[in-house]
């Protein structure tokens, strides 16, 4: 009888964490002054695609809203969480809003700050 062994498929579940975080952005003239921005942070990777442009990072990024205001040729405070909101479509990972910046994180444990969250056992 001839025994017949399945290759082990490169789809399995797997639920060790990433360490990455991203979000989506829309690729229209915002975004991309977006993706533009964060391509010059240490640890973020962006790729651009016909529909949307990827923005991942390890650990954490910060969109800075003066930086990206400036990149796109406007005052400071032109763009803010909800311009931030109207360009991304989807993210992973733990997104804060601040004043300034929305942060993303890859754990939730490193946005426990953030959001008031107590870490210690009880």
């Amino acid at each position: 009888m001839t025994t017949f062994k399945t290759a082990e498929s490169r789809y399995k579940s797997n639920n060790t964490a990433s360490n990455l975080c991203g979000v989506t952005l829309m690729n229209n003239q915002v975004g991309a002054v977006m993706a533009q921005v964060m391509s010059t942070k240490p640890g973020v990777t962006v790729m651009a695609l016909p529909s949307m442009v990827r923005v991942d990072a390890v650990r954490r990024m910060d969109f800075v809203y003066d930086e990206i205001s400036e990149a796109l040729g406007e005052e400071p405070g032109f763009f803010d969480a909800a311009e931030f909101e109207e360009n991304m479509s989807t993210h992973y990972g733990r997104m804060i809003h601040e004043d300034d910046r929305t942060i993303m994180f890859a754990n939730p444990e490193d946005a426990a700050e953030y959001i008031g969250f107590d870490l210690t056992a009880n």
